[in-house]
Protein backbone atom coordinates (compact mmCIF):
# COMPACT_ATOMS: atom_id res chain seq x y z
CA UNK A 1 0.00 0.00 0.00
CA UNK A 2 2.83 2.38 0.92
CA UNK A 3 4.64 1.57 -2.33
CA UNK A 4 1.44 2.18 -4.32
CA UNK A 5 0.91 5.59 -2.69
CA UNK A 6 4.53 6.55 -3.29
CA UNK A 7 4.32 5.56 -6.96
CA UNK A 8 1.11 7.54 -7.41
CA UNK A 9 2.62 10.55 -5.65
CA UNK A 10 5.64 10.34 -7.94
CA UNK A 11 3.45 10.24 -11.06
CA UNK A 12 1.26 13.10 -9.82
CA UNK A 13 4.31 15.21 -8.94
CA UNK A 14 5.82 14.75 -12.41
CA UNK A 15 2.48 15.58 -14.04
CA UNK A 16 2.16 18.68 -11.82
CA UNK A 17 5.66 19.88 -12.72
CA UNK A 18 4.96 19.51 -16.44
CA UNK A 19 1.58 21.25 -16.17
CA UNK A 20 2.96 24.08 -14.02
CA UNK A 21 5.86 24.65 -16.39
CA UNK A 22 3.49 24.81 -19.37
CA UNK A 23 1.00 27.14 -17.69
CA UNK A 24 3.65 29.54 -16.39
CA UNK A 25 5.30 29.76 -19.80
CA UNK A 26 1.93 30.37 -21.47
CA UNK A 27 1.00 33.06 -18.93
CA UNK A 28 4.36 34.76 -19.37
CA UNK A 29 3.95 34.88 -23.16
CA UNK A 30 0.43 36.29 -22.87
CA UNK A 31 1.51 38.88 -20.29
CA UNK A 32 4.48 39.95 -22.38
CA UNK A 33 2.23 40.35 -25.43
CA UNK A 34 -0.31 42.44 -23.54
CA UNK A 35 2.35 44.70 -22.08
CA UNK A 36 4.16 45.24 -25.36
CA UNK A 37 1.22 45.35 -27.75
CA UNK A 38 -2.19 45.77 -26.17
CA UNK A 39 -1.48 48.41 -23.51
CA UNK A 40 0.68 50.39 -25.95
CA UNK A 41 -2.11 50.53 -28.54
CA UNK A 42 -4.60 53.38 -28.79
CA UNK A 43 -7.32 51.20 -27.30
CA UNK A 44 -5.08 50.16 -24.42
CA UNK A 45 -4.07 53.75 -23.67
CA UNK A 46 -7.73 54.77 -23.73
CA UNK A 47 -8.62 52.03 -21.26
CA UNK A 48 -5.83 53.10 -18.93
CA UNK A 49 -7.05 56.70 -19.04
CA UNK A 50 -10.62 55.67 -18.22
CA UNK A 51 -9.68 53.02 -15.63
CA UNK A 52 -6.41 53.97 -13.88
CA UNK A 53 -6.63 50.81 -11.75
CA UNK A 54 -5.72 48.80 -14.84
CA UNK A 55 -2.16 50.07 -14.46
CA UNK A 56 -1.72 47.19 -12.02
CA UNK A 57 -2.06 44.80 -14.96
CA UNK A 58 -0.20 46.99 -17.44
CA UNK A 59 2.84 47.20 -15.14
CA UNK A 60 2.75 43.50 -14.27
CA UNK A 61 5.84 41.68 -15.55
CA UNK A 62 6.47 38.01 -14.87
CA UNK A 63 10.21 38.47 -14.57
CA UNK A 64 10.35 35.39 -12.35
CA UNK A 65 8.73 33.10 -14.93
CA UNK A 66 11.91 32.06 -16.73
CA UNK A 67 13.71 31.21 -13.50
CA UNK A 68 10.78 29.21 -12.15
CA UNK A 69 10.46 27.35 -15.45
CA UNK A 70 14.14 26.44 -15.33
CA UNK A 71 13.78 25.06 -11.81
CA UNK A 72 10.63 23.15 -12.71
CA UNK A 73 12.33 21.67 -15.76
CA UNK A 74 15.30 20.59 -13.63
CA UNK A 75 12.95 18.91 -11.15
CA UNK A 76 11.07 17.26 -14.00
CA UNK A 77 14.25 15.83 -15.52
CA UNK A 78 15.85 14.67 -12.27
CA UNK A 79 12.67 13.06 -10.95
CA UNK A 80 11.74 11.78 -14.40
CA UNK A 81 15.00 9.83 -14.65
CA UNK A 82 14.02 7.57 -11.76
CA UNK A 83 10.48 7.24 -13.08
CA UNK A 84 11.89 6.20 -16.45
CA UNK A 85 13.91 3.43 -14.78
CA UNK A 86 10.82 2.28 -12.89
CA UNK A 87 8.68 1.92 -16.02
CA UNK A 88 11.55 0.74 -18.23
CA UNK A 89 11.45 3.74 -20.54
CA UNK A 90 15.20 4.28 -20.93
CA UNK A 91 16.63 3.11 -24.23
CA UNK A 92 20.10 1.94 -25.21
CA UNK A 93 22.08 -0.38 -27.45
CA UNK A 94 21.57 -4.01 -26.47
CA UNK A 95 22.22 -5.78 -29.77
CA UNK A 96 25.45 -7.26 -28.35
CA UNK A 97 23.96 -8.59 -25.10
CA UNK A 98 21.07 -10.17 -26.99
CA UNK A 99 23.55 -12.52 -28.62
CA UNK A 100 23.94 -14.28 -25.27
CA UNK A 101 21.61 -16.52 -23.30
CA UNK A 102 19.02 -15.11 -20.91
CA UNK A 103 21.28 -15.93 -17.95
CA UNK A 104 24.11 -13.81 -19.34
CA UNK A 105 21.70 -11.03 -20.28
CA UNK A 106 20.68 -10.87 -16.63
CA UNK A 107 24.32 -10.76 -15.56
CA UNK A 108 25.02 -7.90 -17.96
CA UNK A 109 21.90 -6.07 -16.74
CA UNK A 110 22.92 -6.45 -13.09
CA UNK A 111 26.42 -5.22 -13.92
CA UNK A 112 25.04 -2.23 -15.80
CA UNK A 113 22.62 -1.37 -12.99
CA UNK A 114 25.43 -1.69 -10.43
CA UNK A 115 27.61 0.72 -12.40
CA UNK A 116 24.67 3.11 -12.62
CA UNK A 117 24.29 2.95 -8.83
CA UNK A 118 27.98 3.77 -8.39
CA UNK A 119 27.55 6.70 -10.77
CA UNK A 120 24.50 7.91 -8.81
CA UNK A 121 26.40 7.71 -5.53
CA UNK A 122 29.31 9.75 -6.92
CA UNK A 123 26.94 12.43 -8.23
CA UNK A 124 24.90 12.31 -5.03
CA UNK A 125 27.98 13.05 -2.93
CA UNK A 126 29.07 15.87 -5.21
CA UNK A 127 25.54 17.27 -5.47
CA UNK A 128 25.04 17.16 -1.70
CA UNK A 129 28.31 19.02 -1.12
CA UNK A 130 27.33 21.63 -3.70
CA UNK A 131 23.90 22.19 -2.17
CA UNK A 132 25.39 22.37 1.32
CA UNK A 133 27.87 25.04 0.23
CA UNK A 134 25.06 27.08 -1.29
CA UNK A 135 23.15 26.66 1.97
CA UNK A 136 26.15 27.87 4.00
CA UNK A 137 26.71 30.89 1.78
CA UNK A 138 23.00 31.73 1.77
CA UNK A 139 22.73 32.69 -1.89
CA UNK A 140 19.34 34.09 -2.87
CA UNK A 141 17.60 33.18 -6.08
CA UNK A 142 17.65 35.87 -8.75
CA UNK A 143 13.94 36.72 -8.93
CA UNK A 144 12.32 34.64 -6.18
CA UNK A 145 12.10 35.30 -2.42
CA UNK A 146 13.70 31.97 -1.50
CA UNK A 147 17.21 30.66 -0.92
CA UNK A 148 18.87 29.01 -3.91
CA UNK A 149 19.61 25.76 -2.07
CA UNK A 150 15.87 24.96 -1.88
CA UNK A 151 15.27 24.39 -5.63
CA UNK A 152 18.78 22.94 -5.98
CA UNK A 153 18.01 20.31 -3.34
CA UNK A 154 16.37 18.19 -6.06
CA UNK A 155 19.88 17.28 -7.27
CA UNK A 156 20.75 14.91 -4.38
CA UNK A 157 17.11 13.88 -3.95
CA UNK A 158 16.72 12.90 -7.60
CA UNK A 159 20.01 10.98 -7.66
CA UNK A 160 19.16 9.14 -4.45
CA UNK A 161 15.79 8.15 -5.88
CA UNK A 162 17.46 7.09 -9.13
CA UNK A 163 19.88 4.83 -7.24
CA UNK A 164 16.93 3.33 -5.36
CA UNK A 165 15.21 2.52 -8.65
CA UNK A 166 18.31 0.77 -9.95
CA UNK A 167 18.42 -1.30 -6.78
CA UNK A 168 14.81 -2.27 -7.45
CA UNK A 169 15.78 -3.32 -10.98
CA UNK A 170 18.53 -5.58 -9.63
CA UNK A 171 16.11 -7.17 -7.17
CA UNK A 172 13.59 -7.82 -9.97
CA UNK A 173 16.28 -9.37 -12.17
CA UNK A 174 17.45 -11.65 -9.35
CA UNK A 175 13.85 -12.65 -8.63
CA UNK A 176 13.33 -13.46 -12.33
CA UNK A 177 10.73 -10.73 -12.93
CA UNK A 178 12.96 -8.81 -15.34
CA UNK A 179 15.67 -9.72 -17.84
CA UNK A 180 17.12 -6.47 -19.17
CA UNK A 181 17.64 -2.95 -17.89
CA UNK A 182 16.57 -1.16 -21.08
CA UNK A 183 13.29 -0.65 -22.85
CA UNK A 184 12.49 -2.83 -25.86
CA UNK A 185 11.10 -0.33 -28.39
CA UNK A 186 10.82 -2.86 -31.20
CA UNK A 187 8.78 -5.29 -29.14
CA UNK A 188 6.57 -2.50 -27.78
CA UNK A 189 5.93 -1.21 -31.30
CA UNK A 190 5.01 -4.68 -32.55
CA UNK A 191 2.68 -5.30 -29.60
CA UNK A 192 1.05 -1.92 -30.16
CA UNK A 193 0.59 -2.69 -33.86
CA UNK A 194 -0.94 -6.09 -33.15
CA UNK A 195 -3.43 -4.75 -30.63
CA UNK A 196 -7.08 -5.11 -31.65
CA UNK A 197 -8.64 -1.87 -32.83
CA UNK A 198 -11.15 -2.00 -29.97
CA UNK A 199 -8.32 -2.00 -27.41
CA UNK A 200 -6.60 0.96 -29.10
CA UNK A 201 -9.81 3.03 -28.98
CA UNK A 202 -10.14 2.36 -25.27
Amino acid sequence: MLSYLFNKFEEMLIAFLLAAMTLITFAQVVTRYLNSKFWASDYGVELLEKFPALHLFADFHMVWALEVTQYLFAWLVLLGMSYGVKVGAHIGIDSFTRLFTEKWQKIFAILAASLCIVYCIILFIGGSQYVYKIYQIGIQTENLPIKQWIPYSVLPIGLLLLAFRFIQVIVKIIQGNKVTLLADEARDAIEEHLKPESDIKK
